[in-house]
Parts: structure tokens; sequence; C-alpha cells
């Protein structure tokens, strides 16, 4: 599993496009909306949910966790 490293808290939106799990806001906008999108294992359906670290973020079978620097 790839681990992406972030500084502070970020937004659910914001860590797919740094992670390269969507190409823009948008697509990340879409794919929460449409419940495709994993964290903890549960579907998150709000793009602003605030990433502390340590979680795993799933997405079309790809994970990533979440590294806070």
């Amino acid at each position: 599993m790839e681990s992406v490293e972030v500084r502070g808290t970020i937004r659910l939106g914001q860590f797919l496009q740094v992670a390269g799990l969507v190409d823009s806001g948008s697509h990340a906008h879409a794919l929460i909306a449409a419940g495709e999108v994993l964290v903890d294992g549960a579907v998150e359906t709000r793009r602003g949910r605030q990433l502390h670290g340590g979680e795993i973020i799933e997405v079309g079978g790809t994970q990533v966790s979440v590294d806070a620097a």
C-alpha cells in the first residue's frame, strides 16, 4: 500500500488530488458524491472531511494511507 505524506490536516477532496487518485477537484467531488470513496473501510460522502493522518483511503480498489508529517 502506498503512503502519501501531508503536513497537518487535509481535506478528503484535496488528498485525492495530492495522492494522484483523481485528476481534478470535480472528479473527486463526483466520486465522493457517488459513494465510491472509502475512509477506513466506510463510505465517505463529505468532500471536506478532515484527514489527520493514519487513515486508509480507498478508491476503485486502490488503497493509500495518509501519513501526517
